[in-house]
Parts: structure tokens; C-alpha cells; sequence
């Protein structure tokens, strides 16, 4: 993969002037404060992944998705994308990354990712199961189907007989808060943080939307090791700062990361794919309780 200019992390704020109301719940109405400050929100700005493809005499240029996130390592969002929809197997598939089109008023960089792909890449564009479309709410980022997935060829998650304590399972949300930089002073970003089976953090993104975040998380392994030949995640947890949706335990399968923790709730088909592949679900994780909906063999 040749080398190019990515996105920092630091553009995921911007200050903004607001009016703040204040009240002391011992005070009478009366002595309610106004107040002009400056306060940090979360970016959220849109970007078009096209990748390019086919073999040197003959590629193809296509629009493949647009999502809305927090600029800033849009690199690794786009390559985690990429391996998520089984577009890519590893980051050796990629051959460069470069921005292109104009770059819009306000921002510093053009909104629109184009990913070169290596001549190796067999791309079909007519059989990619849904139109690339999310938000960072992740209204319509789901799979159509479990059986889209085994078409996929996902594999089912390995017993290795690695176990993990459920004493570092309950610790790891507050771990995670610890390392949220930009949520501290915004509140408003999802954090996806990946921890070796031991506890330490390996390493952390933060993204307005919570698909983005894991993509970003995954991209960045398959980016710092594609020279090496790319790494799955067979011996870490992912760790996610909210609910535990579809895409989400469908990006862990696919990286084959075993074990996925989150603060919130999972849906019923996170549920239900998380048993299909064999992976550790846990959620509703609040630090002094949690639920296991699936693989609970590896947690003693």
C-alpha cells in the first residue's frame, strides 16, 4: 500500500458561542443564571468512499457509499468499511488512498475518499447486496439478511480455549471512558475501543456514528499491517460505548474479533448472529452487572 496523507483525529470538534441556563435545585427561580460561553460539539460532515478497480488498462471509478462522520481518519474508515462488506480481505487489497473533487467552504479537506484497489480485486458491482447509503444514526446499515452474511463467507469465530476473567469484563466500559478524549468535551461522539484479552487497551476511535467508530478501530489494523500481510483480531475484545446493533457484531465476525462488550442493549438479530458464528456477546455492561447473550465459554 503506497503512502498518503490520512486525516488526523484532531478536527473532531469544533467551539461554538452558546447560552447556557443554570439553576440550583436549593434556590428559588429567581436566581437562575444566563450565561455566554464557549462549548466543543462533535463534526459531523459527510464522505463518499468510491473505490477504484479492475485491471491497469481498464479501471473503474464508482461511488460506493456515503456516510456521515467525524473527520478525521478517513482512511482507516474507509478500509474497515471495505472489509466489513467483503469488498476487501485484508489491507493488502488496497493499493493507495487519495482525496479527491473540490473541497467545500468550512472544511479543510475534499469530502469525497477515492480507495485504488490492487488489479488482483475482482469487483461486481451488480451483485453487492444493498445501495451503500448510512448515517450516523445507522439507520440503514444492516445486512438484508443472516444468510447474506454466510453467502459472505464469514467464518465462524474459533475456540482457541482462550478465557477471559469476568472481573476485566466489567471494567472494561470505564476503561474505555478513561481514554475518550473528545468525548470528555464534547459528549457527543461513540467510542469503539479494541483490548487485548489481558486488559490493555490496543487502541481507540471515536466517531458520530458508532458503525464509523469500528470501522475506523479495524481499518487501522489493516492498515498498519499490510505489509505484514494483514492480522485478524483472534485475541482481543472489542469494546463498544453503546448498544450492541447488527453491523456492529457483524464487523467484530468479520475481523474475527471473538468477544464484544457493550454498554448497552443488543438487538435480537445481534443476538441471534452472535450464536450463528460462535462469538462472545455481552451486554447492558454497567460495572457492577452484565448480561452474556452468547459464548459464554470464554468468560470464567
Amino acid at each position: 500500500m503506497s503512502e498518503s496523507r490520512n486525516t488526523p483525529d484532531s478536527i473532531g470538534e469544533r467551539a461554538v458561542s452558546i447560552v447556557r441556563y443554570r439553576f440550583s435545585d436549593q434556590s428559588p427561580e429567581s436566581s437562575m443564571q444566563v450565561l455566554t460561553v464557549e462549548d466543543s460539539v462533535a463534526i459531523e460532515s459527510p464522505l463518499e468512499i468510491r473505490i477504484v478497480f479492475g485491471p491497469t488498462a481498464s479501471k473503474k471509478d464508482r461511488s460506493l457509499s456515503i456516510t456521515m462522520r467525524t473527520p478525521g481518519r478517513d482512511f482507516e474508515l474507509a478500509a474497515g468499511f471495505l472489509l466489513s462488506e467483503g469488498i476487501i480481505q485484508s489491507g493488502a487489497d488496497i493499493d493507495s488512498f487519495e482525496f479527491c473533487g473540490t473541497v467545500a467552504d468550512g472544511e479543510s479537506i475534499s469530502n469525497q475518499l477515492r480507495v485504488n484497489l490492487t488489479p488482483s480485486v475482482v469487483i461486481d458491482m451488480s451483485k453487492l447486496q444493498r445501495h451503500f447509503y448510512t448515517t450516523s444514526s445507522c439507520g440503514v446499515c444492516g445486512k438484508a439478511s443472516l444468510d447474506a452474511l454466510e453467502a459472505q463467507d464469514i467464518l465462524p469465530i474459533a475456540d482457541n480455549g482462550a478465557l477471559v476473567s469476568a472481573t476485566l469484563i466489567r471494567r472494561l466500559p470505564e476503561l474505555l471512558r478513561q481514554q475518550q478524549q473528545i468525548f470528555g468535551s464534547t459528549g457527543g461522539l461513540h467510542a469503539a475501543g479494541l483490548f487485548s484479552t489481558d486488559g490493555n487497551l490496543i487502541n481507540l476511535r471515536e466517531d458520530v456514528g458508532r458503525h464509523n467508530a469500528v470501522d475506523k478501530l479495524i481499518g487501522n489494523q489493516l492498515i498498519e499491517e499490510a505489509g505484514q500481510g494483514g492480522r485478524l483480531l483472534t485475541e482481543s475484545i472489542l469494546v463498544v460505548s453503546g448498544r450492541a446493533s447488527f453491523e456492529l457484531v457483524q464487523k467484530a465476525l468479520v475481523a474475527q474479533i471473538p468477544i464484544m462488550v457493550a454498554v448497552g442493549a443488543p438487538s435480537s438479530l445481534a443476538v441471534e448472529l452472535a450464536k450463528r458464528f460462535g462469538s462472545t456477546l455481552v451486554g447492558f455492561n454497567t460495572g457492577d452487572k452484565f448480561n452474556v447473550y452468547s459464548g459464554g465459554k470464554r468468560i470464567e
